[in-house]
């Protein structure tokens, strides 16, 4: 009954949203207030059906109901009770219900939170919102029905894939849906300013918070899932140019773009045609990124529909929202008006430029992933883009992008002082040098581009402190006046500081790690003893545990340095008897920001394993970075000057507006 209930629940919330797609753009066309906020009514009795249907599949999940399909292919009873949970959207079906859940939450949002909003901008923003749900709503009923029932149910479940079962599939798609589907309320936005055909500065600050929340999410869940991939796919790497992970790297380049074009948009009421564009780009990036997993044309880890009608019915939705978005752009951009000019040398030129450098990484990107596919598509020949290709064309634009990221904040806007602000950065300048030549001497006859790639990160840390030390005037006045002008200073200025560094600390974190990662693979048998960056590893013995729905073998390593023991390590090798598979549990030492990993492989015969040892220096720094870029981000999200609605001047205008009528 809790499986009929669930897909009951959904059909409901289908033709709500069917309801929400279509009343509201008329009540706009006539003028009819109370068909308009049929909108506000209808989103949010869409997310509780939604949500519902979601809490039932959950259920179904936690109590084994294995006469549900879905629940015996990925699931079992034996399963601890957190991946009894997470195998939720750990399947396609489970996953795009997740997805449509996520959407509604948002449309919810707007439309509980949205009452700043002009009545037909809202009403707009949540009809292209419910074409969407309603698109995705069809294609799980028609395609990936989550409640399907099995006809003479088993005992027992086939058990969620191994790999998946672990804490960061908890946190790992729930935040990386959180940033694709949260940019569908900036596409809703742009499409709504197309049909009214009206776009100004209250419109970017409407569109800001929603665009800064979903990035925030994102960051978080790219972060989450490199770090996840890194312990526990037992290979020792954090990025390998997967498809999959370009697919959430693409709308992520798009996405800051856009935060910093809005920004423009905002202040100086330019580049409305190019935001309205990016807003565009960056969820179709997002649905891109949806086909690519659930469609069935790549093969990875992350990918699970393998149905070609999926593929198809996506590709479909793609083609309706990326086609018809992008149209209704061709014919509507050009009746908007463009905003205030600048000089090259602004803040606004500053701006321009990042928006350059990013929207052409994610070109590389997107001709390196989906070439090969285009490729077969036409010729039928396979061929394989990878990561010398993204490092060779994607890294050269990063560093212009790095280099002109402490100048913006110090630029005036509309004409700035370029020689000013390379004085103000000349402490950064030093600071950089300085690192570079203490590397090249630590270093020397080694890498030579690595230090030059420190002095950079150390160059955009210190740019973003140098930033803060101007507004504070520190050093220039009192100490208790700079404190109180650190105190008074505005959220948005914190977060971009926060933000900025936190590029820099992931870079050292990425150079340190690909440059002087050290390694040891080999056999080990019991009493051995591998060598490793001054490190010794003892094999003590190999153990035989029972787990809950697995067996594994447990290796115990202890660790010791110059003679003096450090810890003890204990990977392990898992088999999953009721899939048939098995997994590597990697063991992890932390020391400050690096890490000794070991990663198990097969036994032989004469009792020995396989084993690989890896140092990794300050290797933790490429997660604290984007951690510190979405904590600037929730800094700058929670600015009282950022609101969900009009300036208050504008405000304060059109009430006078009213007075004088």
């Amino acid at each position: 009954m809790i499986a009929e209930s669930g897909h009951y629940a959904l059909v409901l919330a289908l033709a709500l949203a069917l309801i929400q797609s279509i009343v509201p753009i008329v009540g706009a066309r006539w003028r009819d207030a109370a068909l308009m906020n049929v909108a506000r009514s209808t989103a949010l009795a869409q997310l509780l059906f939604v949500a519902a249907s979601f809490a039932a599949l959950v259920t179904l999940h936690v109590t084994s109901d294995f006469s549900v399909a879905n629940v015996y292919e990925n699931s079992h009873s034996l399963k601890p009770l957190l991946y009894k949970i997470t195998g939720v959207w750990g399947n396609h079906e489970g996953s795009m219900l997740l997805w449509v859940s996520i959407l509604a939450l948002f449309g919810g949002l707007v439309a509980a939170f949205g009452n700043n909003l002009p009545l037909s901008l809202r009403a707009h923003v949540l009809a292209v919102q419910a074409w969407v749900a309603s698109a995705f709503y069809l294609f799980i009923l028609i395609t990936s029905n989550p409640f399907l029932r099995i006809a003479n149910p088993p005992i027992e479940g086939r058990d969620l894939n191994p790999v998946l079962q672990d804490i960061g599939l908890a946190v790992h798609p729930p935040m990386l849906y959180l940033g694709y589907v949260g940019f569908s309320i900036s596409f809703s936005f742009a499409v709504a300013a197309l049909l009214e055909g009206r776009i100004d500065a209250a419109w970017a600050r409407w569109v800001r918070p929603w665009t800064l929340m979903a990035w925030i999410f994102l960051t978080l869940g790219i972060a989450m899932g490199s770090y996840w991939a890194y312990y526990e796919l037992g290979w020792g790497g954090w990025w390998f140019w997967d498809p999959v992970e370009n697919a959430s790297l693409m709308p992520w380049l798009a996405g800051t773009a856009l935060l910093h074009s809005a920004l423009v948009m905002e202040k100086r009421n330019a580049l409305k045609v190019w935001t309205v564009l990016l807003s565009i780009l960056t969820f179709s990036l997002s649905l891109l990124g949806t086909f690519l997993v659930r469609s069935g044309v790549l093969t990875s880890v992350h990918a699970f529909a393998t149905d070609p009608t999926r593929g198809v019915f996506i590709l479909l939705i793609l083609f309706v929202f990326i086609g018809g978005s992008l149209s209704l752009y061709a014919w509507r951009a050009p009746a908007l008006k463009q905003g205030g000019l600048f000089a090259p040398i602004s803040r606004e030129g500053a701006l321009v430029l990042n928006n350059l450098l990013l929207t052409t990484a994610c070109a590389t990107v997107f001709i390196g992933t989906l070439y090969p596919l285009a490729l077969e598509v036409l010729t039928g020949e396979k061929i394989s883009v990878g990561a010398p290709f993204f490092n060779f064309t994607f890294a050269p634009l990063f560093v212009p992008l790095l280099l002109a990221v402490p100048f913006g904040p110090l630029l005036a806007w509309k004409r700035g002082d370029l020689l000013g602000a390379a004085q103000r950065l000349m402490v950064a300048g030093i600071v950089a040098l300085v690192a570079m030549a203490l590397v090249f001497a630590w270093t020397y006859g080694g890498a030579t581009l690595a230090p030059l790639a420190i002095g950079l990160a150390a160059f955009v840390i210190m740019g973003a402190l140098c930033d803060l030390a101007e507004r504070i005037a520190l050093f220039r006045i009192p100490f208790s006046l700079s404190l109180r002008r650190a105190r008074g200073l505005p959220r948005a200025t914190w977060g971009t500081a926060f933000a900025h560094a936190g590029l820099g600390v992931a870079l050292i974190g990425i150079v340190c790690e690909t440059t002087w990662n050290t390694e040891y693979i080999g056999s080990m048998k019991p009493d051995d003893v591998a060598r490793v960056a001054g490190y010794q590893l003892r094999l003590d013995g190999l153990n035989p545990r029972q787990g809950p729905n697995y067996r594994e073998m447990v290796a115990q390593f202890t660790v010791t340095r110059d003679g003096e023991k450090i810890s003890v390590m204990t990977p392990s090798k898992r088999n999953f008897t009721t899939r048939g598979a098995s997994t590597t549990e990697a063991a992890l030492l932390t020391r400050g920001a690096s890490q000794l990993y070991i990663s198990l492989g097969d036994a032989s015969a004469d009792g020995a394993i396989a084993v690989r040892i890896y140092h990794k220096p300050l290797v933790l720094m490429i997660w604290w970075g984007p951690v510190l870029m979405a904590f600037g981000g929730l800094l700058s999200l929670s600015d009282r000057r950022l609101r969900v609605g009009a300036p208050k001047p504008a405000k304060a205008a059109a009430r006078a507006l009213q007075a004088a009528e």
